[in-house]
Protein backbone atom coordinates (compact mmCIF):
# COMPACT_ATOMS: atom_id res chain seq x y z
CA UNK A 1 0.00 0.00 0.00
CA UNK A 2 1.55 3.23 -1.18
CA UNK A 3 1.07 6.62 0.46
CA UNK A 4 1.76 9.83 -0.45
CA UNK A 5 0.22 11.92 2.43
CA UNK A 6 1.57 9.69 5.54
CA UNK A 7 2.80 6.95 6.91
CA UNK A 8 0.46 3.63 7.16
CA UNK A 9 0.08 1.24 9.94
CA UNK A 10 -1.38 -1.72 9.89
CA UNK A 11 -3.27 -3.48 13.16
CA UNK A 12 -3.29 -6.87 13.17
CA UNK A 13 -4.36 -10.33 14.58
CA UNK A 14 -7.58 -8.11 16.33
CA UNK A 15 -9.75 -10.79 17.63
CA UNK A 16 -12.87 -8.68 17.46
CA UNK A 17 -12.79 -5.06 16.07
CA UNK A 18 -15.53 -3.07 16.84
CA UNK A 19 -16.29 -0.38 13.67
CA UNK A 20 -19.58 0.73 15.10
CA UNK A 21 -21.19 0.63 10.90
CA UNK A 22 -23.80 -2.39 10.48
CA UNK A 23 -22.93 -2.54 7.17
CA UNK A 24 -19.55 -4.16 8.42
CA UNK A 25 -19.20 -7.65 9.95
CA UNK A 26 -22.17 -9.30 11.88
CA UNK A 27 -24.32 -6.25 10.76
CA UNK A 28 -25.29 -5.30 14.23
CA UNK A 29 -24.59 -1.55 15.04
CA UNK A 30 -20.82 -2.50 16.21
CA UNK A 31 -20.25 -3.76 13.04
CA UNK A 32 -17.93 -6.11 14.58
CA UNK A 33 -15.74 -7.90 12.50
CA UNK A 34 -13.73 -10.93 13.99
CA UNK A 35 -10.09 -11.54 12.75
CA UNK A 36 -9.61 -8.41 11.66
CA UNK A 37 -7.36 -5.37 11.06
CA UNK A 38 -7.26 -1.71 10.74
CA UNK A 39 -5.22 0.73 8.50
CA UNK A 40 -3.76 3.70 9.20
CA UNK A 41 -2.54 6.26 7.59
CA UNK A 42 -2.00 9.33 8.96
CA UNK A 43 -4.62 10.81 11.19
CA UNK A 44 -7.66 8.56 9.50
CA UNK A 45 -8.91 5.13 9.58
CA UNK A 46 -7.97 4.30 5.47
CA UNK A 47 -9.13 0.31 5.66
CA UNK A 48 -10.78 -2.16 7.74
CA UNK A 49 -11.66 -5.90 7.41
CA UNK A 50 -10.82 -9.44 7.45
CA UNK A 51 -6.99 -9.73 8.71
CA UNK A 52 -6.27 -12.18 6.18
CA UNK A 53 -7.16 -9.76 3.34
CA UNK A 54 -5.06 -7.05 4.92
CA UNK A 55 -2.91 -4.48 2.16
CA UNK A 56 1.06 -4.16 2.52
CA UNK A 57 1.75 -1.32 5.01
CA UNK A 58 4.97 0.65 6.26
CA UNK A 59 4.23 -0.56 9.78
CA UNK A 60 2.85 -3.25 11.27
CA UNK A 61 1.18 -3.63 15.09
CA UNK A 62 0.27 -7.47 16.38
CA UNK A 63 -2.58 -7.12 18.25
CA UNK A 64 -2.13 -10.37 19.93
CA UNK A 65 -5.88 -11.69 19.96
CA UNK A 66 -7.12 -8.37 21.85
CA UNK A 67 -10.40 -6.15 20.78
CA UNK A 68 -9.90 -3.14 19.34
CA UNK A 69 -12.87 -0.30 19.98
CA UNK A 70 -13.16 3.03 18.93
CA UNK A 71 -11.82 5.61 21.15
CA UNK A 72 -14.31 6.72 23.69
CA UNK A 73 -16.18 10.04 23.01
CA UNK A 74 -17.08 11.65 26.62
CA UNK A 75 -19.48 14.08 25.88
CA UNK A 76 -19.99 15.75 29.43
CA UNK A 77 -16.61 16.82 31.87
CA UNK A 78 -16.66 19.44 34.00
CA UNK A 79 -12.39 19.55 34.01
CA UNK A 80 -11.09 23.40 34.27
CA UNK A 81 -11.70 23.78 38.11
CA UNK A 82 -9.28 23.81 41.72
CA UNK A 83 -9.38 22.11 44.69
CA UNK A 84 -12.07 18.89 45.59
CA UNK A 85 -15.02 17.98 47.47
CA UNK A 86 -13.69 15.49 49.68
CA UNK A 87 -15.16 16.49 52.78
CA UNK A 88 -18.69 16.94 51.35
CA UNK A 89 -18.15 13.72 49.51
CA UNK A 90 -17.59 11.82 53.03
CA UNK A 91 -20.59 13.56 54.82
CA UNK A 92 -22.65 12.60 52.01
CA UNK A 93 -21.39 9.08 52.36
CA UNK A 94 -22.36 9.65 55.91
CA UNK A 95 -25.99 10.85 55.24
CA UNK A 96 -26.52 13.64 53.63
CA UNK A 97 -28.16 14.31 50.52
CA UNK A 98 -26.66 16.28 47.38
CA UNK A 99 -28.00 19.35 46.14
CA UNK A 100 -26.84 22.10 43.51
CA UNK A 101 -25.58 24.26 46.37
CA UNK A 102 -21.98 22.30 46.69
CA UNK A 103 -20.98 23.87 42.73
CA UNK A 104 -20.10 26.97 45.47
CA UNK A 105 -17.05 25.30 47.27
CA UNK A 106 -15.39 24.91 43.62
CA UNK A 107 -16.45 28.32 42.46
CA UNK A 108 -14.58 29.79 45.56
CA UNK A 109 -11.45 27.68 44.93
CA UNK A 110 -11.61 28.14 41.12
CA UNK A 111 -11.28 32.19 41.47
CA UNK A 112 -8.55 31.98 43.37
CA UNK A 113 -6.73 30.03 41.29
CA UNK A 114 -4.18 30.84 38.62
CA UNK A 115 -3.98 29.98 35.06
CA UNK A 116 -1.28 27.88 35.60
CA UNK A 117 -2.60 26.20 38.51
CA UNK A 118 -6.24 25.42 36.18
CA UNK A 119 -4.30 24.12 33.11
CA UNK A 120 -2.08 21.90 35.43
CA UNK A 121 -5.05 20.37 37.05
CA UNK A 122 -6.91 20.10 33.55
CA UNK A 123 -4.06 18.59 31.68
CA UNK A 124 -3.94 15.98 34.75
CA UNK A 125 -7.65 14.75 34.34
CA UNK A 126 -7.52 14.50 30.31
CA UNK A 127 -4.32 12.56 30.61
CA UNK A 128 -5.88 10.41 33.20
CA UNK A 129 -8.54 9.94 30.91
CA UNK A 130 -6.34 9.27 27.89
CA UNK A 131 -4.77 6.48 29.76
CA UNK A 132 -7.99 4.97 30.37
CA UNK A 133 -9.43 4.83 26.14
CA UNK A 134 -10.68 8.40 26.23
CA UNK A 135 -9.72 10.02 22.66
CA UNK A 136 -12.16 13.26 22.50
CA UNK A 137 -14.00 15.26 25.49
CA UNK A 138 -16.18 17.66 26.06
CA UNK A 139 -15.75 20.33 29.09
CA UNK A 140 -17.23 23.46 30.62
CA UNK A 141 -16.72 26.30 32.30
CA UNK A 142 -19.18 27.11 35.24
CA UNK A 143 -17.31 27.15 37.85
CA UNK A 144 -16.17 31.04 37.98
CA UNK A 145 -19.53 32.82 37.34
CA UNK A 146 -17.95 36.40 36.59
CA UNK A 147 -17.42 37.49 33.09
CA UNK A 148 -13.15 37.22 33.77
CA UNK A 149 -12.95 33.93 35.45
CA UNK A 150 -15.71 32.45 32.68
CA UNK A 151 -13.56 33.48 29.80
CA UNK A 152 -10.31 32.42 31.14
CA UNK A 153 -11.84 28.56 31.90
CA UNK A 154 -13.12 28.68 28.07
CA UNK A 155 -9.91 29.88 27.20
CA UNK A 156 -8.12 27.66 28.95
CA UNK A 157 -9.69 24.57 27.51
CA UNK A 158 -9.93 25.58 23.96
CA UNK A 159 -6.15 24.99 23.93
CA UNK A 160 -6.71 20.93 24.42
CA UNK A 161 -10.44 20.79 23.15
CA UNK A 162 -12.82 21.55 20.46
CA UNK A 163 -15.75 21.20 22.37
CA UNK A 164 -15.74 23.81 24.62
CA UNK A 165 -19.39 25.05 26.36
CA UNK A 166 -20.20 28.04 27.97
CA UNK A 167 -21.66 27.07 31.48
CA UNK A 168 -22.27 30.65 32.75
CA UNK A 169 -25.65 29.13 33.71
CA UNK A 170 -24.71 26.45 36.04
CA UNK A 171 -26.01 28.08 39.36
CA UNK A 172 -26.74 31.79 40.01
CA UNK A 173 -23.62 32.98 41.14
CA UNK A 174 -23.17 33.90 45.22
CA UNK A 175 -22.26 37.47 44.16
CA UNK A 176 -26.18 38.25 42.53
CA UNK A 177 -27.92 35.33 44.82
CA UNK A 178 -30.18 38.04 46.07
CA UNK A 179 -30.84 39.02 42.39
CA UNK A 180 -30.67 36.07 39.80
CA UNK A 181 -32.70 38.17 36.87
CA UNK A 182 -29.29 39.91 37.04
CA UNK A 183 -26.93 37.09 36.65
CA UNK A 184 -29.26 36.14 33.73
CA UNK A 185 -28.79 39.84 32.02
CA UNK A 186 -25.04 39.52 33.00
CA UNK A 187 -24.68 35.42 31.40
CA UNK A 188 -26.81 36.39 28.41
CA UNK A 189 -24.66 39.71 27.90
CA UNK A 190 -21.34 40.89 28.94
CA UNK A 191 -20.59 38.10 29.98
CA UNK A 192 -21.59 35.78 26.86
CA UNK A 193 -19.87 38.56 25.02
CA UNK A 194 -16.32 38.00 26.35
CA UNK A 195 -16.67 33.67 25.93
CA UNK A 196 -18.34 32.81 22.67
CA UNK A 197 -15.53 32.79 21.06
CA UNK A 198 -13.89 30.01 23.01
CA UNK A 199 -16.36 28.40 22.46
CA UNK A 200 -18.65 26.33 20.54
CA UNK A 201 -21.99 25.00 22.89
CA UNK A 202 -24.10 26.65 25.78
CA UNK A 203 -25.31 25.01 28.16
CA UNK A 204 -27.45 25.67 31.77
CA UNK A 205 -28.34 23.71 34.55
CA UNK A 206 -32.19 23.94 34.21
CA UNK A 207 -33.05 22.68 37.99
CA UNK A 208 -34.59 23.58 40.67
CA UNK A 209 -31.81 25.57 42.74
CA UNK A 210 -30.17 26.50 39.63
CA UNK A 211 -32.68 28.05 36.68
CA UNK A 212 -36.09 27.80 35.73
CA UNK A 213 -37.33 27.34 32.46
CA UNK A 214 -37.56 30.67 31.20
CA UNK A 215 -34.77 31.25 32.61
CA UNK A 216 -33.05 28.54 30.87
CA UNK A 217 -34.60 29.26 27.50
CA UNK A 218 -33.57 32.75 27.80
CA UNK A 219 -30.06 32.05 28.03
CA UNK A 220 -29.67 29.49 25.84
CA UNK A 221 -31.29 31.68 22.99
CA UNK A 222 -28.94 34.14 23.56
CA UNK A 223 -26.23 31.56 23.13
CA UNK A 224 -27.88 30.57 19.58
CA UNK A 225 -27.99 34.42 18.12
CA UNK A 226 -24.43 34.40 19.32
CA UNK A 227 -23.75 31.16 17.20
CA UNK A 228 -23.13 28.81 20.54
CA UNK A 229 -25.56 25.42 19.71
CA UNK A 230 -27.32 24.38 22.82
CA UNK A 231 -26.78 21.45 25.45
CA UNK A 232 -29.05 21.30 28.42
CA UNK A 233 -28.34 19.90 32.27
CA UNK A 234 -32.21 18.26 31.95
CA UNK A 235 -34.15 16.39 34.52
CA UNK A 236 -31.11 15.59 36.48
CA UNK A 237 -32.65 15.69 40.26
CA UNK A 238 -36.29 16.02 39.34
CA UNK A 239 -39.21 16.54 36.51
CA UNK A 240 -38.77 19.67 34.79
CA UNK A 241 -39.27 21.24 31.69
CA UNK A 242 -35.10 20.72 30.67
CA UNK A 243 -35.71 18.15 28.43
CA UNK A 244 -38.63 19.56 26.29
CA UNK A 245 -36.63 22.56 25.83
CA UNK A 246 -33.42 20.80 25.09
CA UNK A 247 -35.78 19.03 22.33
CA UNK A 248 -37.60 22.57 21.25
CA UNK A 249 -34.30 24.27 20.92
CA UNK A 250 -32.72 21.44 18.98
CA UNK A 251 -30.18 21.33 21.63
CA UNK A 252 -27.36 18.55 20.60
CA UNK A 253 -27.53 16.67 24.20
CA UNK A 254 -29.97 16.92 27.21
CA UNK A 255 -27.81 15.53 29.51
CA UNK A 256 -28.47 13.27 32.87
CA UNK A 257 -32.40 12.52 32.01
CA UNK A 258 -32.76 10.76 34.95
CA UNK A 259 -36.31 12.07 35.88
CA UNK A 260 -38.78 11.54 32.61
CA UNK A 261 -42.59 11.89 32.10
CA UNK A 262 -43.42 9.52 28.91
CA UNK A 263 -43.95 13.05 27.20
CA UNK A 264 -40.11 13.59 27.36
CA UNK A 265 -39.67 10.42 26.31
CA UNK A 266 -42.01 10.75 23.12
CA UNK A 267 -40.25 14.20 22.46
CA UNK A 268 -36.21 12.67 22.82
CA UNK A 269 -37.80 9.77 20.36
CA UNK A 270 -39.03 12.74 17.97
CA UNK A 271 -36.08 14.96 17.74
CA UNK A 272 -32.46 15.22 17.30
CA UNK A 273 -31.76 15.81 20.79
CA UNK A 274 -29.44 13.32 22.64
CA UNK A 275 -30.18 11.70 26.39
CA UNK A 276 -27.07 11.24 27.36
CA UNK A 277 -26.62 9.22 30.63
CA UNK A 278 -24.26 10.03 33.27
CA UNK A 279 -24.43 7.16 36.07
CA UNK A 280 -20.89 8.38 37.61
CA UNK A 281 -23.35 11.34 39.45
CA UNK A 282 -26.35 8.64 40.33
CA UNK A 283 -23.02 6.63 41.98
CA UNK A 284 -21.38 9.33 43.85
CA UNK A 285 -24.81 10.74 45.12
CA UNK A 286 -26.48 7.58 45.68
CA UNK A 287 -29.49 9.03 43.49
CA UNK A 288 -31.61 6.98 41.40
CA UNK A 289 -30.40 5.30 38.34
CA UNK A 290 -31.55 6.55 34.65
CA UNK A 291 -34.11 4.41 32.89
CA UNK A 292 -31.69 3.64 29.76
CA UNK A 293 -33.91 0.54 28.86
CA UNK A 294 -37.26 2.69 28.46
CA UNK A 295 -35.15 5.26 26.31
CA UNK A 296 -33.69 3.05 24.26
CA UNK A 297 -37.09 0.72 23.73
CA UNK A 298 -38.31 4.09 22.58
CA UNK A 299 -35.90 4.69 19.82
CA UNK A 300 -34.16 7.29 21.63
CA UNK A 301 -30.66 8.16 20.91
CA UNK A 302 -28.35 7.34 24.00
CA UNK A 303 -24.60 8.71 24.41
CA UNK A 304 -22.87 7.41 28.23
CA UNK A 305 -20.59 10.03 29.33
CA UNK A 306 -18.55 10.77 32.74
CA UNK A 307 -19.94 14.23 33.94
CA UNK A 308 -16.00 14.24 35.82
CA UNK A 309 -16.02 17.13 38.31
CA UNK A 310 -15.09 17.29 41.51
CA UNK A 311 -18.41 17.35 43.58
CA UNK A 312 -20.51 14.95 42.12
CA UNK A 313 -19.06 12.52 39.46
CA UNK A 314 -15.18 12.98 40.54
CA UNK A 315 -14.15 9.85 37.71
CA UNK A 316 -12.36 10.36 34.29
CA UNK A 317 -13.26 6.35 33.64
CA UNK A 318 -15.20 5.43 30.68
CA UNK A 319 -14.90 2.25 31.52
CA UNK A 320 -16.35 2.58 34.59
CA UNK A 321 -19.40 4.07 33.49
CA UNK A 322 -20.20 1.45 31.19
CA UNK A 323 -20.04 -1.14 34.32
CA UNK A 324 -22.40 1.18 35.51
CA UNK A 325 -24.92 1.21 32.92
CA UNK A 326 -24.84 -2.55 32.05
CA UNK A 327 -25.18 -3.43 35.89
CA UNK A 328 -27.94 -0.91 37.22
CA UNK A 329 -29.45 1.23 34.12
CA UNK A 330 -30.77 -1.95 31.61
CA UNK A 331 -27.97 -1.52 28.77
CA UNK A 332 -26.52 -4.39 27.02
CA UNK A 333 -22.61 -4.49 27.00
CA UNK A 334 -23.14 -3.39 23.39
CA UNK A 335 -25.41 -0.91 23.77
CA UNK A 336 -23.37 0.58 26.55
CA UNK A 337 -20.22 0.48 24.44
CA UNK A 338 -22.27 2.16 21.63
CA UNK A 339 -23.27 5.05 23.58
CA UNK A 340 -19.78 6.16 25.14
CA UNK A 341 -18.55 5.96 21.27
CA UNK A 342 -21.15 6.59 18.23
CA UNK A 343 -23.09 8.17 20.79
CA UNK A 344 -21.06 10.40 22.44
CA UNK A 345 -20.33 11.28 19.06
CA UNK A 346 -23.79 11.70 18.43
CA UNK A 347 -23.66 14.36 21.13
CA UNK A 348 -21.19 16.22 19.92
CA UNK A 349 -23.15 16.49 15.99
CA UNK A 350 -19.65 14.53 14.44
CA UNK A 351 -19.72 11.92 12.56
CA UNK A 352 -15.50 11.64 12.14
CA UNK A 353 -15.56 10.50 15.73
CA UNK A 354 -17.01 6.93 17.46
CA UNK A 355 -16.42 4.93 14.81
CA UNK A 356 -13.48 3.16 12.93
CA UNK A 357 -14.38 3.14 9.37
CA UNK A 358 -12.86 4.22 6.18
CA UNK A 359 -12.36 8.29 6.54
CA UNK A 360 -13.27 8.50 10.46
CA UNK A 361 -10.39 9.95 12.65
CA UNK A 362 -7.94 7.36 13.80
CA UNK A 363 -8.87 7.43 17.35
CA UNK A 364 -8.91 3.69 18.52
CA UNK A 365 -8.43 1.69 21.98
CA UNK A 366 -6.84 -1.73 22.18
CA UNK A 367 -8.32 -3.51 25.53
CA UNK A 368 -6.29 -6.26 26.99
CA UNK A 369 -9.35 -8.33 26.48
CA UNK A 370 -10.82 -10.44 23.97
CA UNK A 371 -14.37 -8.78 23.43
CA UNK A 372 -15.39 -5.14 24.54
CA UNK A 373 -18.27 -7.28 26.45
CA UNK A 374 -14.83 -7.20 29.68
CA UNK A 375 -15.52 -3.92 29.91
CA UNK A 376 -18.40 -4.61 31.86
CA UNK A 377 -17.72 -8.34 32.51
CA UNK A 378 -14.49 -6.86 34.19
CA UNK A 379 -15.35 -3.91 36.16
CA UNK A 380 -12.83 -1.75 38.10
CA UNK A 381 -9.70 -3.29 35.96
CA UNK A 382 -7.44 -1.51 33.57
CA UNK A 383 -8.09 -3.07 30.75
CA UNK A 384 -6.60 -0.30 28.25
CA UNK A 385 -3.70 -1.31 26.89
CA UNK A 386 -3.28 1.24 23.70
CA UNK A 387 -4.67 4.17 22.65
CA UNK A 388 -4.10 5.55 18.93
CA UNK A 389 -5.02 9.63 18.63
CA UNK A 390 -5.42 10.99 15.65
CA UNK A 391 -3.33 7.98 14.17
CA UNK A 392 -0.41 8.50 16.99
CA UNK A 393 -0.08 5.99 19.92
CA UNK A 394 -0.31 7.96 22.73
CA UNK A 395 -0.70 4.71 25.19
Amino acid sequence: MSSTTGTTTVITNIASLVTNDPSFGDGSPLGLIQDAAVVIEGDRIVWTGDSRKAPATDNRVDAGGRAVIPGFVDSHSHLVFAGDRTQEFNARMSGRGYTAGGIRTTVAATRAASDEDLERNLTHYLHEALRQGTTTFETKSGYGLTVEDEARALRIAAAHTDEVTYLGAHIVSPDYADDPAAYVALVTGEMLDACAPYARWIDVFCEKGAFDGDQARAILTAGKAKGLHPRVHANQLSYGPGVQLAVELDAASADHCTHLTDADVEALANGRTVATLLPGAEFSTRAEWPDARRLLDAGVTVALSTDCNPGSSFTSSVPFCIALAVRDMGMTPDEALWSATAGGAAALRRTDIGRLTVGARADLVLLDAPSHVHLAYRPGVPLVTGVWRRGAREV
